[in-house]
């Protein structure tokens, strides 16, 4: 049985006498679920070198290690596809993403994903991994995504999310002038009744908060930073329609007043895709427990869209 490097935590002598267990879930933060999962494996939890039951004392200066064991995405077709990666060591691989490509195989699309490219990509490098990763990004958003190396890494950085600790930002170019330089949209979110797969604000839909900020005001658009405080689905898309100000090349969530102007666009060929660019992700690294961002530079479509408008008048 093959295992990943093993998660290390000397016990301090003011923790002498605590129950592993207890060390586990509070200072390595393993869940329920996860402790269940790995105390089953010969190897998965030990303390000075010697597999133990997690309802021992521990001692001062003893070596807690946890492992988890190898494992693979069998159902996943490894393919060579471009990756530029930001970030990579034992416990996370982080990309900036292409607009256009999907981040995981789904039915009746197997090939051309993030997936695929991920998973060639460890298997040159000699590394056994399953594909895991810890966010989402549309389709057509480009932008930071990682990818977990491990179920703890995975659990550990969804746990901050839940706590809203991760930061996520985002920069979209939107239609019109934004009045306000700076602001907060609080409304919910569900399904439209009429349009299962489109998103729009109402009173009975989930709670979904929006922070935004104008970056740069052109004479027809803006460019706006935005950040979030929860994670649904559409949300910077349908948040900023219903602001009055939906993204450049957005077709689900544009309106009627933008039309000409849209059309406009399109038929300049500049951008084939909704502006929208993940461009910082934050969060307490699991393996080092220091807080890193991650950023990706503007790509080069939405670089030629800024100077376009720049130019536009």
């Amino acid at each position: 049985m093959s295992y990943y490097e093993p998660l290390v935590y000397i016990v301090p002598s003011e923790e002498e006498g605590f129950i592993l267990k207890t060390v586990l879930q509070k200072r390595l933060m393993v869940s329920r679920k996860l402790l269940s999962r790995i105390k089953l494996t010969e190897r998965g939890i030990t303390v000075n070198g010697e597999r133990q039951y997690i309802n021992i004392k521990v001692k001062a200066g003893d070596r807690v290690e946890i492992r988890m064991e190898e494992e693979q995405s069998e159902d996943i077709l490894p393919q060579d596809l471009p990756l530029h990666i930001l970030h990579e060591d034992e416990h996370l691989l982080i990309l900036a993403k292409d607009a256009g490509i999907i981040v995981h195989p789904t039915h009746g699309h197997y090939v051309n994903t993030i997936a695929n490219g991920v998973v060639y990509h460890w298997q040159q490098a000699g590394i056994t991994c399953r594909f895991r990763p810890v966010h989402r990004l549309d389709q057509e958003t480009s932008g930071v995504l990682a990818i977990a190396k491990t179920p703890y890494v995975h659990q550990q950085i969804s746990e901050q999310m839940i706590q809203h600790l991760v930061k996520k930002e985002y920069l979209a170019f939107v239609w019109g002038t934004v009045a306000l330089p700076s602001g907060t949209i609080n409304e919910p979110i569900d399904r439209d009744p009429e349009q299962p797969h489109v998103r729009i604000v109402r009173p009975d839909g989930y709670a979904a908060v929006t922070h935004y900020e104008v970056v740069k005001q052109f004479e027809k658009a803006a460019l706006v930073r935005i950040w979030l405080e929860t994670g649904r689905t559409h949300q910077i898309r349908v948040h900023m329609r219903h602001l009055g100000h939906p993204l450049l090349g957005d077709k689900m969530y544009t309106l009627e007043q933008y039309r000409d102007v849209a059309a406009e666009l399109e038929a300049s060929d500049r951008l084939e895709r909704q502006a929208l660019h993940a461009f910082k992700l934050g969060f307490v690294h699991p393996g080092t427990r220091e807080w890193t961002e991650f950023n990706a530079p503007l790509p080069a479509d939405l670089s030629d869209l800024e100077q376009w408008l720049a130019n536009k008048r």
